[in-house]
């Protein structure tokens, strides 16, 4: 894990929330092809949960260049869709974590850092009831979500 990182990808998500899970399990998905398929050295990939996420975007770290978050998102596509989102496109009102915060006003502390998230399109979250496992049609979509952090770090 390089600490001195200009580059960090960050899964959020709720394991426990059936397709809330989808950052943290892409994120273990980029770690265990770490073998076949490295990151460059200025890369750091954080399962970050679900409230970590307001303490990592909110600490100053004056070397980060760029920040890659995989998450859910309800963007009206069809269940697996994989969509590039910007920070100016995570809604206020309608994206927050189990505990109601906003997840806008973090990410707007992070100032000049570049902020791209791959969403997933979730086929269902179970929240506030405890189902452990993607649904088959994000779980399918791992492979592209991680294409598309290779493409945004461009190796």
């Amino acid at each position: 894990m390089a600490y001195d990182a200009e580059i960090l990808v960050v899964g959020c998500g709720n394991v426990l929330f059936k397709d809330d899970g989808f950052g943290p399990a892409t994120i273990n998905v980029i770690e265990e092809q770490e073998k076949d398929r490295p990151l460059p050295e200025n890369v750091m990939t954080i399962d970050a949960g679900t409230s970590a996420p307001h303490y990592i975007f909110s600490l100053p770290n004056p070397i980060w260049k760029k920040i890659i978050i995989l998450d859910i998102a309800d963007f009206g596509g069809s269940p697996g869709e994989i969509k590039k989102l910007e920070k100016s496109d995570v809604p206020v009102t309608k994206y927050q974590d189990p505990h109601s915060v906003s997840v806008a006003d973090p990410l707007e502390e992070l100032g000049e850092v570049e902020v791209v998230i791959i969403a997933c399109q979730p086929e269902k979250v179970s929240s506030p009831f405890v189902e452990y496992g993607l649904s088959e049609t994000v779980e399918k979509a791992i492979p592209k979500a991680i294409d598309m952090v290779y493409e945004e770090i461009q190796i």
